[in-house]
């Protein structure tokens, strides 16, 4: 008889890593389901003023005040990520991008609470929190339980593809930190 580890018994197969387990799979989606049903409510604040939210208008006037050109326009920019980003990952559906516009909102929303210290009302303790979880499930892939299993090209999530979308939300929110006064 041979000493055997729980991972020598999962194969690895078209649903995922041979590194996965159902334990993994369900902390994912707790994971996924909490970040992405947050973000898409906060999206949904900025489009629709729905929660206690300040719309378009409200919201694009609050991005102007925080030196955003084009208010409105930032405010549909943010409100369209967050919604749809935050979505993604409640599906797991083309999970690293949806991670990738979670993190790159995140690192505005940083950019524009930075020097309040850490800890809430002022702080960014909230917004570190969804960052790191967004750019976590952009690394580690959604889990078997998630509709990317069933696309070919993401059914398999690699670490460089977790980087990439990492990255891609660092690039994307250095270019519109960078037309912020």
């Amino acid at each position: 008889m041979t000493a055997t580890t729980p991972l020598a018994h999962t194969p690895a197969t078209s649903a995922g890593p041979a590194s996965s387990s159902p334990a993994s799979d369900a902390g994912l989606l707790v994971l996924r389901l909490a970040l992405g049903l947050t973000m898409a409510a906060h999206g949904a604040q900025k489009l629709f003023g729905w929660f206690g939210g300040g719309g378009l208008e409200g919201t694009g006037q609050y991005f102007e005040l925080s030196g955003y050109p084009s208010g409105r326009t930032m405010a549909l920019v943010a409100g369209l990520t967050e919604t749809l980003g935050g979505l993604g990952l409640v599906l797991g559906l083309l999970t690293p991008l949806a991670g990738a516009a979670v993190l790159g909102t995140m690192i505005n929303a940083l950019a524009v609470k930075w020097g309040g210290g850490f800890f809430a009302p002022e702080g960014v303790e909230y917004e570190v929190l969804l960052a790191a979880g967004a750019a976590a499930v952009a690394l580690t892939g959604p889990g078997r339980l998630a509709v990317d299993r069933f696309l070919p090209g993401l059914r398999n999530h690699r670490l460089p593809t977790g980087v990439a979308a990492v990255l891609l939300a660092a690039v994307t929110a250095g270019a519109v930190l960078v037309i912020r006064n």
